[in-house]
């Protein structure tokens, strides 16, 4: 053993230093949580800051916020492993002066305070904007699925239980076959073979019982869903062919410059058509500027969400969804029809005009109809239409998605940067989550746990770019 490292003896006095202080580094990323919860106005963002004149004295809200956001910054999302680090962790000693709330107390903190936790997050990125890194106002925009606190199993949609059914049905028709040919048998074993399958038989029919009384609480809900461990947890899609979770769905807009999270809201719809105009207005406003680019996959191609977004004076770059299989068929998609503005006609292929013919209301919008008389001698028809006549379809905002598709042919370097930008803070939240992502239950608790989890992010971001030292004085100033 004399040729290795030797420690010490584990029964030698030692003279440690007197002040925690000094086992902090001067660049520990736990003196810029200190600074960050200090500086706050905690009861302006709605924390409890002045004590009961009775009973027992609580800790102070700082405290236990503090606690969360070293434990996130750290991994460390359990209540009771929060507890563990308080009393053992030299770091949480020093942020909390060495007091050690029970794991009770803290999980209480994160139940009760959601909303105050949330503004926490919001008044970090305000920070960063006083701090000028949001200076080129353009993000990118983007949703991803996480996983509840929901097993598949137990989560009920019109399919799942239709084709659980149908399977238990499946299993009643084998049991009784089998027991018809175990009756022709009749030996000692045959017998015992039909009791024990007429008694899988009647567990099966007591199943059918419990999913029917579950059928019919799960058509009496508004999506008809239903979901027993998590009710706000929902069945989603995910990119994976004929895969899916049951989880939420968190939307994000993120700096495209420095990839720090502006805004995110957590949802429970499966899709993302519908969060387009109210995540990029809202990371307008944290922003704080007049005009705003957002980069998006074809997942948020919304007419009506795109013309919202440009009235807010925001340009948007999304991809056009292709709902068409004229392209795979090899014949003519509406791409291959020239729009005439001033003439409000179309031109197509075989350089016929397509003149308006009427307009209609199609799901609350004002939709035009063009064709040409000519389509019936149209020496290219086969390659065009199948009916006597090509109808082109055209919705009376649709100028403003030509201006999208437009500027997405100019930059079309825009669609890389929404991947480079996007990817990595998921990617880096879902490694920190681990596999079983959210610990909390119901949209308004998962909404908090997830703001803890983005304050964290953005943290790192930020002492990253900027550096310890100059992050605390900045928030000092």
């Amino acid at each position: 053993m004399t040729d290795f490292i030797a420690g010490e003896n584990r029964l030698q006095a030692t003279l440690f230093p007197e002040r925690l202080d000094d086992y902090i580094a001067e660049d520990s990323p736990v003196r810029v949580i200190d600074v960050f919860v200090d500086e706050l106005d905690l009861g302006s963002l709605s924390f409890k800051t002045i004590p009961e004149v009775t009973g027992r004295p609580a800790y102070h809200p700082a405290t236990l916020l503090k606690i969360y956001i070293y434990g996130y910054l750290n991994r460390i999302q359990s209540s009771r492993r929060l507890e563990r680090e308080a009393q053992r962790n030299v770091e949480l000693m020093w942020l909390t002066g060495r007091l050690a709330p029970d794991f009770k107390t803290i999980a209480d903190f994160r139940k009760d305070n959601g909303t105050s936790i949330q503004k926490v997050c919001r008044e970090f990125v305000l920070i960063c904007r006083k701090l000028e890194l949001f200076t080129d106002a353009f993000v990118a925009i983007d949703g991803s699925k996480f996983k509840a606190v929901n097993n598949r199993d137990r989560n009920f949609t019109q399919a799942k239980m239709k084709r659980r059914l149908e399977q238990i049905d499946e299993s009643i028709a084998r049991y009784l076959s089998q027991i018809e040919s175990a009756d022709r048998q009749e030996s000692e074993i045959a017998e015992q073979k039909s009791e024990h399958l007429q008694d899988s038989i009647t567990k099966l029919k007591e199943e059918v019982k419990r999913l029917k009384a579950i059928e019919k609480e799960m058509l009496n809900r508004p999506d008809q869903q239903l979901s027993l461990t998590d009710p706000d947890a929902r069945s989603m899609a995910t990119s994976g062919r004929g895969s899916g979770m049951v989880g939420y769905n968190v939307q994000t807009a993120v700096d495209t410059k420095h990839h720090i999270i502006v805004t995110h809201e957590v949802t429970n719809v499966g899709h993302d058509r519908s969060a387009l105009n109210s995540t990029a207005v809202s990371a307008k406003e944290v922003i704080g500027t007049d005009t705003l680019d957002v980069v998006a996959d074809r997942g948020y191609y919304s007419g009506t969400e795109i013309l919202d977004c440009e009235e807010a004076q925001i340009s948007t770059y999304i991809p056009k969804v292709q709902t068409s299989g004229n392209l795979k068929k090899g014949m003519f998609s509406k791409r291959d029809f020239k729009w005439i503005a001033q003439d409000n006609e179309y031109e197509c292929p075989a350089s016929e005009r397509l003149i308006w013919r009427f307009s209609t209301q199609e799901n609350g919008k004002t939709i035009n109809k063009y064709w040409s008389s000519n389509c019936p001698a149209c020496p290219i028809k086969e390659r065009c239409t199948t009916s006597k006549y090509r109808r082109v379809s055209r919705w009376e905002h649709e100028d403003v998605l030509d201006r999208v598709q437009d500027r997405l042919d100019r930059e079309p370097e825009r669609m890389r940067v929404r991947r480079e930008t996007v990817e990595h803070p998921f990617g880096t939240i879902k490694s920190w989550m681990g596999s079983t992502h959210f610990q909390m239950k119901t949209l308004k608790h998962v909404s908090t746990e997830m703001s803890l989890h983005v304050l964290a992010y953005n943290l790192k971001r930020a002492m990253s770019i900027l550096g310890i030292k100059p992050l605390i004085q900045a928030m000092q100033a």
